[in-house]
């Protein structure tokens, strides 16, 4: 099979765990309240844990490879500030997306790695590819609970744009491998950068929700 097929399926794969999220969060009101309280926590530390995995497993293993420890330490909380800033900008101007840019935010970036470093090591695709579509899952089932509670949007719709985001996986990755993957030193610090970032969205969104007061869980 071509490595561009390659690339888009495993992108493609990863894309779809947004639109997947977004339609169990569209039948979690067919849940009892006590059961929906459940789902929501599991979820979220779900996807703590998967938001985590990328981290220590892929991004900054993978990453750290290619850059002098100055330039790794600086990718990396360079990420952290951006997502801060970024996060700061949506709470201040109030939109209903900020769950949504969040998890493009990482998406992206995380494809166009995986597509320039499909050239080098090809074993690591596969995982990064699992991880991705393991943060996605949750990523969308918080977004849309976020969009649908604070717009005028119907789920039909806001499923139906998940299904699109999830095609801009494909279009990272196949860019990646098409224009960055005669540079590892670039590729590598859009690695560290979405693992600063998703750090910061694990102990700023994610861990303070996934507690449930006074349960074992």
């Amino acid at each position: 099979m071509n490595e561009w097929l390659v690339i888009l399926l495993l992108t493609l794969l990863a894309g779809v765990a947004i639109p997947i999220g977004g339609t169990l969060a569209a039948f979690e009101n067919i849940r009892r309240d006590w059961l929906k309280n459940e789902l929501r926590h599991g979820v979220m530390a779900f996807g703590g844990g998967a938001l985590l995995a990328a981290v220590a497993l892929v991004l900054v293993p993978e990453g750290s490879k290619d850059l002098p420890i100055w330039a790794t330490a600086l990718s990396f909380i360079l990420g952290g500030l951006v997502f801060m800033a970024l996060d700061i900008m949506l709470a201040k101007n109030q939109t209903s997306a900020s769950q949504l840019v969040a998890m493009l935010a990482d998406f992206i970036p995380e494809a166009l790695a995986l597509g320039a470093t499909f050239v080098i090591d090809k074993k690591v695709a596969p995982l990064l590819a699992g991880i991705m579509a393991l943060q996605n899952l949750p990523e969308g089932f918080n977004a849309f609970r976020e969009i649908k509670s604070s717009s005028h949007y119907s789920a039909r719709k806001i499923v139906i744009v998940f299904i699109l985001i999830a095609f801009l996986g494909p279009l990272a990755g196949l860019s990646g491998y098409w224009l960055l993957s005669d540079f590892q030193e670039i590729v590598a610090a859009i690695m560290l950068f979405a693992a600063g970032g998703i750090t910061y969205i694990i102990f700023q969104d994610i861990a303070p929700h996934a507690k449930l007061e006074s349960h074992w869980s």
